[in-house]
C-alpha cells in the first residue's frame, strides 16, 4: 500500500468516527445499555472497543493477546475495560478523543476501516438510527472482506458465492449469488445475521446456514 492510499484510508477511518461520534452524543443512557449487533456487548461496549482499537499499537496488541493466553475474547475484554467510562457520557468522550487517532497494529488499513463501518451499524441498526456511510468507504472495506479473512473471517463466508451490490461496482466470486446493497453484503461478510434479511439470491440459504 503506498503513502497516499495509507493517507486516504486513514481519512476514510477518521470521517466514519465522525459520522459515529455525531449520532452518539444524541443518545440517552437507556440507548447506551441497549445490545447492539455486535454479540455480547451492549451500545457502550462497542463504543469502547473503537476507543481500545483507535489507541491499540502493535506491541500493545501483542502484549494484550500474550497475556490473555491468546483468547481473542479475553483479549478483546481487556482492552475495552480500559476505555469505558464510569459512565455513557465518559465512554463518548474517550472515544472523541480517539477520532483522529493514527494508531493501528498493522498496515491492513482496510481491515481497520471495516470496524469502524461495521460496529457503527451494530449501534445504529438495533437503535432504529440511519447512519450512511461514505460509499467510498464501504466499497474498500467490501472489497478487502471479499479478498481476505482478517478480524472477521470475510473471505471464508464469502466462498463459493458470488456477491453482487444492487447501488455499486461491486461484483466478487463465483457460485450462487447473493444481491442486495453493498452496505448489506458488507455487514452479511462480517457475519452479522441480521443483514441477510435485506439480502437477495439463491445464496442467501447458504450464508444463513455459514453463520449458524
Amino acid at each position: 500500500m503506498t503513502a497516499a492510499e495509507s493517507a486516504e484510508h486513514w481519512k476514510l477511518i477518521h470521517a466514519e468516527r465522525a459520522r459515529l461520534l455525531g449520532a452518539l452524543e444524541d443518545l440517552s443512557p437507556e440507548q447506551f445499555a441497549q445490545r447492539s449487533l455486535c454479540d455480547g456487548w451492549s451500545v457502550d461496549e462497542v463504543v469502547a472497543h473503537l476507543s481500545a482499537a483507535a489507541n491499540t499499537g502493535r506491541w500493545t496488541w501483542i502484549r494484550s493477546i500474550v497475556r490473555s493466553g491468546f483468547d481473542p475474547t479475553k483479549h478483546n475484554a481487556r482492552l475495552l475495560s480500559r476505555y469505558r467510562g464510569r459512565s455513557p457520557a465518559e465512554t463518548v468522550d474517550n472515544f472523541r478523543e480517539a477520532v483522529t487517532a493514527t494508531i493501528a497494529p498493522t498496515k491492513d488499513y482496510p481491515a481497520f476501516l471495516g470496524e469502524v463501518v461495521v460496529h457503527s451499524q451494530d449501534i445504529a441498526l438495533p437503535l432504529g438510527i440511519e447512519l450512511s456511510p461514505d460509499p467510498e468507504a464501504v466499497a474498500s472495506v467490501a472489497r478487502y472482506f471479499a479478498a481476505k479473512d482478517f478480524a472477521v473471517n470475510s473471505k471464508t463466508l464469502a466462498k463459493g458465492l458470488r456477491l453482487r451490490a444492487d447501488d455499486a461496482d461491486f461484483d466478487s466470486g463465483s457460485g450462487p449469488m447473493v444481491t442486495g446493497r453493498l452496505l448489506d453484503l458488507v455487514m452479511a461478510m462480517a457475519g452479522r445475521p441480521e443483514a441477510l434479511r435485506a439480502l437477495n439470491g439463491d445464496g442467501v440459504a447458504e450464508l444463513r446456514t455459514r453463520m449458524s
